[in-house]
């Protein structure tokens, strides 16, 4: 439900869109309907705005970086060269073939977790291909979890695995260096 603006709202909105200039002077402005005019009263007279206070300074902090999805990360031509070649050795494999989602998640997280504290930058993640009339789910959920996971901050590319480690099965999963 929508209110109607009071004669003293309507004149403050007057003021303000007489100072507006369109951004596309092409564009018809938008017409305004016209209200019934109605007087002011004159006994009060119209409150001052009260200004804004000026925002407290903030601690000079870094800006984040926006978040590339993990599936269009890019990495240097050498590393996606030496991937799509299979020249590339896998520091750990997880095999979540055959895994319900629920087990396919938590493993993924543990392996993460100990991939990271280890130092290892190259994982191999089979996920299965599926079949077609019952496509790999836990390929298809893969990269959510990775998007939305604890890890994600250390996570640099996904990229398909090269067939002599599982082709359309498999991903290669690239860690960033730890500072």
């Amino acid at each position: 439900m929508r209110r109607r603006l009071s004669a003293h709202e309507h004149a403050l909105w007057s003021r303000v869109a007489a100072t507006v200039r369109p951004l596309h002077p092409k564009a018809p402005a938008p017409e305004t309907i016209p209200e019934p005019a109605a007087k002011i009263p004159a006994k009060t007279p119209p409150r001052p705005i009260p200004r804004a206070k000026p925002p407290a300074e903030r601690p000079a902090t870094v800006p984040k970086t926006p978040q590339i999805p993990v599936t269009t990360a890019t990495l240097d031509g050498g590393w996606d060269r030496r991937l799509r070649q299979g020249d590339i050795r896998p520091d750990r494999v997880i095999d979540l073939h055959g895994h319900t989602l629920a087990t396919a998640h938590e493993l993924l997280e543990m392996a993460l977790e100990i991939a990271s504290s280890d130092g290892e930058r190259i994982i191999l993640i089979v996920t299965g291909k599926g079949r077609a009339d019952r496509p790999g789910r836990i390929r298809a959920e893969l990269s959510h979890w990775l998007e939305t996971g604890n890890h994600r901050s250390r996570i640099a590319a996904l990229r398909p695995a090269h067939p002599r480690h599982g082709g359309g099965g498999a991903f290669y999963l690239i860690l960033r260096r730890r500072p």
